[in-house]
């Protein structure tokens, strides 16, 4: 039986969740399994009922299920808080537990959704790329990092740091992705300033002559946060830095149409449940939203198709998973949308009614899902 954890955090993140389980739901059955979910606490959520951003207990009981599913963390509820207690160190916290080394967030634009581009058609008409972002290392884990103060005033200090292990790994699964898709690798980095930069494109060359059969280009950061705008379309997948791609994919996410639309997947070096499945932390690439919480305005399609990434990565049911992005784009197609990305004049639809709408494409009736709750 596979086990599903969820991390449902903190703002519009327990809507968008509750909907992925519908549509997880209305696969199982077809899978012959039946799934298990267990609800975690993570982020202001967590926070607030134990006084940390994650547990322990909960990082363990993560670890043990088969993947994770997450809705979104913080907002400013919890500004004032000290640094080490933020919403947003959970995440880290449990990527680096977990050894979740290598996100992969998949721009696809929907051909019903070219209009709701703020780029022109032609630009964004065939654009379906895959940024892997290492996930654990670079500057947002270096040591050190602090503040002080001087005679001289403020000062602060981060540090930029990776081993060539932690490159090798991410850019070799971003070659075995490149030959599954169009045999393009796009490595983007700064080596015309920074050493972790130069030692970056040194491994990728290394490495781009046991993958020969790739076509391999490397992009300074800056140039390709112009090329992104210019000419989305020519990029297949693309392999960077942590600091670099955490930038560059919301750049890319605007290109949809909606950053609601968009999902990821956190992977580790774990074997998954099939052979060529890898444990991984599945979760919409958008923000907790606190505006919008509690309103019914949320887009759940990224949390809806995380869960489909979960399926493909981490259980080995690709044919689910695609039944559910095809559920997603149908539905767009027909014109049933969240605000976001709703048609002109015509009524938008609440999450749980985009919601109901993928699962009525997916299948007339879903079966029965146990969830489980931990001891507290």
């Amino acid at each position: 039986m596979p086990r599903i954890a969820l991390f449902a955090g903190d703002g519009i993140g327990p809507e968008v969740i509750a909907e992925a389980v519908k549509a997880l739901r209305a696969v199982e059955g077809r899978s012959g399994e039946t799934f298990e979910f267990v609800p975690l606490a993570i982020g202001g959520d967590a926070l607030d009922r134990f006084g940390l951003p994650i547990r322990q207990s909960d990082i363990d009981l993560a670890g043990n299920a088969d993947a994770a599913l997450l809705g979104a963390v913080g907002g400013p509820a919890w500004d004032a808080v000290e640094p080490a207690l933020r919403p947003e160190r959970g995440l880290l916290q449990i990527r680096h537990a977990l050894g979740l080394f290598a996100n992969l967030r998949p721009v696809h634009v929907l051909p019903a959704l070219v209009q709701n581009s703020p780029l022109r058609a032609e630009i964004v008409e065939h654009v379906d790329l895959l940024v892997v972002r290492e996930l654990t290392g670079g500057i947002y884990f270096g040591r050190p990092s602090r503040r002080w103060v001087s005679a001289r005033g403020r000062s602060a200090v981060d540090t930029l740091r990776y081993r060539d292990d932690e490159i090798e790994r991410v850019v070799r699964l971003a070659y075995e992705l490149a030959r599954t898709r169009r045999g393009r690798l796009t490595s983007v980095d700064k080596s015309n300033v920074l050493r972790t930069s130069q030692l970056w494109r040194e491994v990728v060359d290394e490495l781009r002559e046991e993958y020969a059969d790739v076509e391999t280009e490397h992009i300074l950061v800056d140039a390709m946060a112009m090329h992104l705008i210019q000419n989305p379309g020519r990029f297949d997948v693309i392999v960077t830095e942590n600091m670099f791609g955490d930038i560059l994919t919301d750049e890319a996410s605007v290109l949809s149409g909606s950053i609601g639309l968009l999902p990821s997947a956190s992977l580790s070096d774990k074997v998954g449940m099939q052979p060529g499945t890898r444990y991984g932390l599945y979760e919409p690439i958008h923000g907790s939203a606190p505006d919008l919480a509690g309103k019914g305005r949320a887009n759940p399609a990224g949390a809806i198709l995380s869960g489909a990434m979960l399926l493909r990565w981490s259980l080995g049911m690709p044919d689910l998973a695609r039944k559910i992005e095809q559920a997603v784009s149908n539905v767009i197609a027909s014109g049933v949308r969240t605000i976001d990305i709703a048609e002109r004049d015509v009524a938008a639809v609440s999450t749980a009614e985009f919601g109901d709408e993928v699962v009525r494409h997916v299948t007339e009736r879903g079966a029965a899902t146990r969830i489980t709750s931990p001891a507290e």
